[in-house]
């Protein structure tokens, strides 16, 4: 039986959403044309700012909300879901992203199966652009696993019983609130992810320690600079129950982030320093792993690609996201019964998620059944 036969008898609608543009600070889409099924793909997309539940900060910013442009790609009258989310340091926006899809044209394609020449035309479309790549990137695996009728952690051969448990961020803050957000936490999660990098990171982790005993990730996001009082800390941060830290020197200082890594008695995992497949090798010796997130890597089907080649390397890996909906949180979380360690919180610190997909119980990732990213709309 031919695809669109099938796709047509199991009572999928053909009806669908035209290419159209956005700008910026506009936050509702044009309302779609329908089309006829004309075997093609086609693209739509809509600034959708995420408002955060409660100011994030982090050794160098704060904020209350992150631009985001949410996607929607159709074929046949199915619909892929994406996300392009741009926190500050990206360097992208959401007049970035927009200009990178209006340049997309998507319905020069009409077998969504072809992923790969798809995507590559998607990524050479310009050197930057990842969140936008993103974008697409994870509403064709979206689409593509609904047409396959499967999740794509059953079409990678995947055990959604090996999902890690999720961390959850505490950003820092006075005492009160840090006490606060912890509060809210505790008993929900196993392990709790802490943001340090200022004067302020012994205060952090006591007051954390007030509310509970789960072990504790640190991020440091580059805040460290003298790598003898960075070592000196992490060993006091293992006293404390600390199991890993993230990123503790800056990108540039690629010698004495090896130099700390090894003398440091906790893994010592690269976030800024790491982007895209290309950059694993370089930085091997100097990190135990790596951070992936679909928002700088591209998408998908290279942080499945960055996946094995970590572990060729011998490295350990996390799953990271950003400030995101359940969309990219549940296409980041169908990787992750691959990885040592998740951070797929983004969607539980907005207040104005549109779908449901991926879910935390007992503090561990639980993967949606349904195909493709296996979400829901709100």
């Amino acid at each position: 039986m031919k695809r669109r036969v099938f796709i047509k008898t199991a009572g999928l609608a053909a009806a669908g959403a035209a290419l159209v543009g956005c700008a910026p600070g506009i936050g509702t889409s044009a309302p779609a044309k329908l089309h006829k099924a004309d075997g093609k793909l086609h693209l739509r997309f809509f600034p959708y700012e995420l408002q955060l539940r409660h100011t994030f900060t982090v050794a160098s910013y704060s904020r209350k909300t992150t631009p985001d442009v949410q996607v929607e790609l159709e074929w046949e009258g199915v619909t892929g879901y994406g996300e392009a989310s741009m926190p500050p340091y990206l360097g992208q926006s959401v007049e970035t992203v927009c200009t990178f899809l209006s340049k997309v044209n998507l319905e020069q394609f009409t077998d969504p199966f072809q992923m790969e020449e798809i995507l590559d035309y998607i990524d050479g479309l310009s050197e930057g652009d990842s969140a936008a790549k993103a974008a697409v990137d994870i509403a064709l695996h979206d689409l593509v696993g609904k047409l396959l009728g499967a999740p794509w952690y059953k079409i990678w051969g995947l055990n959604p019983a090996k999902a890690p448990s999720t961390t959850f961020t505490i950003g820092i803050d006075t005492p009160e609130v840090v006490r606060a957000k912890t509060l809210e936490a505790a008993g929900k999660f196993n392990i709790l992810k802490v943001k340090v990098g200022l004067d302020t990171d012994e205060e952090m982790i006591r007051t954390i320690r007030t509310v509970t005993n789960v072990p504790l990730a640190v991020d440091a996001n580059q805040g460290w600079k003298d790598r003898s009082k960075a070592i000196d800390e992490i060993f006091w941060l293992k006293e404390q129950g600390v199991v890993l830290v993230e990123q503790p020197l800056p990108v540039d200082r690629l010698e004495d982030t090896a130099w700390l890594t090894e003398r440091s008695p906790l893994p010592i995992i690269a976030d800024e320093s790491i982007q895209r497949l290309k950059d694993i090798a370089p930085i091997a010796g100097a990190f135990h792993g790596i951070n992936i997130k679909l928002m700088k890597c591209t998408g998908m089907r290279e942080a499945l690609k960055m996946v094995h080649t970590a572990r060729a390397l011998g490295m350990k890996v996390m799953l990271g996201c950003m400030t995101e909906t359940s969309c990219a949180v549940s296409a980041a979380a169908q990787l992750s019964p691959l990885v040592d360690f998740a951070d797929l919180d983004g969607n539980l610190l907005i207040s104005n998620d549109r779908f449901t997909g991926v879910t935390v119980v007992n503090g561990r990732l639980t993967l949606p059944s349904g195909p493709g990213l296996g979400l829901k709309r709100l």
